[in-house]
C-alpha cells in the first residue's frame, strides 16, 4: 500500500448489530489517511465483517472475500467478526486473506492496518476470547435513513444450537446515560429513527443494575429522535410494562420481533430455550389486546435434530393460530462446538427444505392478512434513501412497506398517510397528492 490516502471498502453480513459495529469501525479510521469507498469499487483495503449464525452465513462471508480478491488482487483483505472469531484458521487459508480479527480485535482496526504497513505483523489472525468485562459502543449513521444503536452485547443463554456466546462472550452493556448520549449524537446528524439493537437486548442491565425498561424511558426524552424501533427481544424478557410503554409513548414504534424458534415444547426443551410456547402465546395475546395494529414478527427454526413430523406439525399449527404479521424462517444447520451438532436424529436436508417452504408460505399468508387488516389505517411513514423502478419506499411504525413515485425531497421525511391501496407485491401504494 502506498503512502497516499488509502481507499477502504467495508462489507457487512448478518444482523443489525454488525451494521452498527461496522459503522463505528469505519469512523475510527481518520479521513486524512483513509477514504471510504463502495465495496463494488477498487480499493486498497477491504474489511469484511462476518456472520456465522448458519452455514449459509459462512458461505456468504467466503463469497464476499473472493469478490474482493477478484476486484483488487493486490488489496489488503481483512476479515473480522463472528465467523472470524470462531474459524480463523479456516478463513486464513482462503487465498488473498491477509488478516483475520476477532470480535474484540476489530475495534482496533487502524492499529492493525498500521502494523501491516510497517511490516510488524505477519499474515495470520488475532482472535482472543471475547472480553466480557468490556463493551465497545457502536452506532451507525451516514449510510442509512435510520441508525442502529448498539445497547447490549453478548449472551448468557446457552441455547444448544447457537455459537453467539462463543463468538461474543457474556451479556454486558454500558450505562443508560451513555446510550442516551449516543442517541443525542445520532440526533445531531438529522436522523429521525433509531433501531435499538444488541444480542439479547431484553437482558440489558446485567452489568449496570438497570433494565431495558429504564433505557426506553430515557431514550424517548431525546430531542430530535422521533421513532425508536425495538429489535428482536426474547418472549420471557418482554414484560407487560415494556408493552404498555410502547402503547403510551408515540416515539416507541408498535413493532415487536419475538424469537419463538419452535412451537413444540419438546423441541424448545432440546434447544435449551428459557421459555415454553405458552409464554410466547401470552405475549402475543397481551400485545394484541393492548395494541391491535402492532406489527409482530417471529423467528422459527425448522429441522432441529429430532424434529419429528408431529413436532413440526405442532409448530405449524401453533404458528397458524398466532396473530402474527410475518415469520423469519431459518433452516437448522449444525454449528461447531454446540450441543445440537452432536445430537442424534439429524433431519435430512430435503425434509428441512420442504418444511422451510411450508413455513415461508405461511409467513407470506400472515403478511398479506395483516396488511389487509390495516387497510383504512392512518399512520406515518419514514421514507428511505433508495429508489427502485421509479419508486421510493418506507416503513410504517408497525413495519408495513409503503411505496410512492420517487421524489428526492421525501428522503428521510416522516409523512402521515392513509393506507388504502395494496399493489401486486402486497405493499401499500400512495399517490404523491395524498402525502
Amino acid at each position: 500500500m502506498s503512502a497516499d490516502k488509502k481507499k477502504v471498502a467495508f462489507y457487512t453480513l448478518g444482523c443489525k448489530l454488525n451494521f452498527s459495529e461496522t459503522s463505528a469501525i469505519a469512523r475510527s479510521l481518520d479521513s486524512e489517511s483513509f477514504e471510504k469507498v463502495s465495496f463494488n469499487e477498487k480499493a486498497d483495503i477491504y474489511v469484511i465483517n462476518t456472520c456465522t449464525v448458519t452455514d449459509s452465513a459462512d458461505k456468504k462471508s467466503r463469497q464476499a472475500i473472493k469478490k474482493a480478491t477478484r476486484k483488487s488482487p493486490d488489496a489488503c483483505i481483512i476479515v473480522v467478526g463472528c465467523y472470524a472469531q470462531l474459524k480463523p484458521v479456516e478463513i486464513t487459508s482462503i487465498s488473498g486473506v491477509d488478516l483475520v480479527l476477532g470480535t474484540d480485535e476489530r475495534f482496533n482496526l487502524k492499529s492493525y492496518i498500521e502494523r501491516i504497513e510497517d511490516h510488524t505483523i505477519e499474515k495470520g489472525y488475532s482472535c482472543e476470547k471475547p472480553d466480557s468485562t468490556h463493551f465497545s459502543p457502536s452506532y451507525s449513521f451516514g449510510d442509512r435513513t435510520r441508525s442502529f444503536l448498539k445497547v447490549q452485547d453478548g449472551c448468557d443463554y446457552i441455547c444448544s444450537y447457537c455459537t453467539i456466546p462463543l463468538a461474543r462472550g457474556k451479556s454486558r452493556n454500558q450505562q443508560v446515560s451513555a446510550c442516551v448520549s449516543e442517541a443525542k449524537e445520532i440526533s445531531s446528524h438529522g436522523i429521525k429513527e433509531i433501531v435499538i439493537t444488541g444480542v439479547n437486548i431484553g437482558d440489558f442491565g446485567q452489568t449496570t443494575g438497570e433494565s431495558f425498561f429504564d433505557l426506553l424511558k430515557e431514550l424517548v426524552k431525546v430531542d430530535g429522535i422521533e421513532r425508536y424501533r425495538i429489535s428482536s427481544i426474547e418472549p420471557n424478557l418482554l414484560t407487560d410494562e415494556i408493552i404498555d410503554l410502547v402503547l403510551n409513548e408515540k416515539k416507541l414504534l408498535p413493532h415487536f420481533h419475538i424469537p419463538l424458534q419452535s412451537g413444540s415444547d419438546p423441541v424448545l426443551a432440546r434447544m435449551k430455550r428459557r421459555y415454553r410456547r405458552d409464554i410466547f402465546a401470552n405475549r402475543i395475546d397481551y400485545i394484541r389486546k393492548r395494541i391491535p395494529y402492532a406489527g409482530i414478527g417471529a423467528d422459527v427454526i425448522t429441522g432441529f435434530p429430532g424434529e419429528s413430523d408431529e413436532e413440526f406439525n405442532d409448530t405449524l399449527n401453533f404458528l397458524s393460530e398466532m396473530d402474527l404479521s410475518y415469520l423469519h424462517v431459518f433452516s437448522f444447520s449444525p454449528r461447531t462446538n454446540t450441543l445440537a451438532a452432536g445430537m442424534t436424529g439429524q433431519v435430512r436436508k430435503e425434509i428441512i427444505n420442504n418444511r422451510s417452504k411450508i413455513l415461508h408460505r405461511l409467513s407470506e399468508s400472515k403478511r398479506i392478512d395483516f396488511s389487509k387488516k390495516c387497510i383504512g389505517l392512518k399512520t406515518e411513514v419514514l421514507w428511505e434513501n433508495s429508489i427502485a423502478e421509479g419508486y421510493i419506499s418506507g416503513f410504517t411504525g408497525n413495519y408495513l412497506r409503503v411505496v410512492t413515485p420517487y421524489k428526492k425531497s421525501l428522503t428521510g421525511k416522516i409523512n402521515e398517510v392513509l393506507l388504502l391501496k395494496m399493489n401486486e407485491n402486497g405493499n401499500f401504494e400512495i399517490q404523491q397528492d395524498k402525502i
